[in-house]
């Protein structure tokens, strides 16, 4: 029976001192942004997309033998939704998650926000507007005190619509400039490096990575990013 660990201790440690708080990011192959997970009480684990949607929740399990493989087992604690009876934008979704209270903007607020979560715990959640770039509305902005920057659609081809910065972490990408085995696909996050297999090398590798690592962590946050 494969045996499995709940959470890393980084994860652990840092969910233990602050609260709610930002536990992974994962970013996918072609260099766009997956999910976040943000850590609760009892270590329960919620992952969000970054239009602040709440994907699923439970318990994050992870494979001892592929640490890369987690799973999110069932909560066994207090799940609680929003009755029919509360605003129209937030009615049936999560309110609480064992003793963690789950906020959302209403309907009366700006239509960038309507419905998306406002507050997991003591932690508040702020959004780009419809006033902002294009790309950028209803994207992440900020969760509690990290936040977060994106490319725009003045950027590169590329690079738009992706994380630029979370808190002090940077990301960057490889460009439309540069081998197109290796267009958008990350190229650092902080001092991370990722090289990969370009289009004149050996066509069965081509885009697979060549360096890096797939979990890195960085600030506090531990980085996915799948190859």
């Amino acid at each position: 029976m494969k045996k499995i660990f709940l959470s890393i201790a980084v994860t652990i440690f840092f969910a233990a001192a602050y609260g709610q708080k930002i536990s992974k990011i994962t970013i996918n192959r072609d260099g766009a942004f997956d999910q976040l997970s943000v850590v609760l009480d009892e270590n329960v684990t919620v992952t969000m997309d970054n239009e602040g949607g709440i994907k699923a929740w439970g318990i994050e399990i992870y494979s001892e033998r592929i640490p890369t493989m987690s799973k999110l087992d069932p909560y066994p604690g207090r799940v609680e939704n929003y009755p029919s009876t509360d605003n129209e934008a937030f009615q049936g979704k999560v309110k609480y998650i064992g003793r963690t209270l789950i906020t959302y903007y209403g309907s009366y607020d700006n239509e960038a926000f309507r419905g998306k979560v406002k507050s997991i715990g003591s932690s508040v959640l702020e959004y780009y507007s419809s006033y902002d770039n294009d790309l950028l509305k209803g994207k992440l902005k900020s969760v509690g005190p990290v936040a977060f920057n994106w490319y725009t659609s003045y950027d590169n081809e590329a690079l738009r619509g992706k994380l630029k910065s979370i808190g002090s972490t940077a990301l960057n990408y490889y460009t439309s400039f540069d081998d197109k085995a290796i267009r958008g696909k990350v190229k650092s996050i902080d001092r991370a490096q990722f090289t990969y297999y370009q289009s004149t090398e050996r066509k069965d590798y081509e885009g697979m990575v060549k360096t890096g690592t797939q979990l890195q962590t960085i600030n506090g946050i531990l980085f996915h990013v799948r190859f």
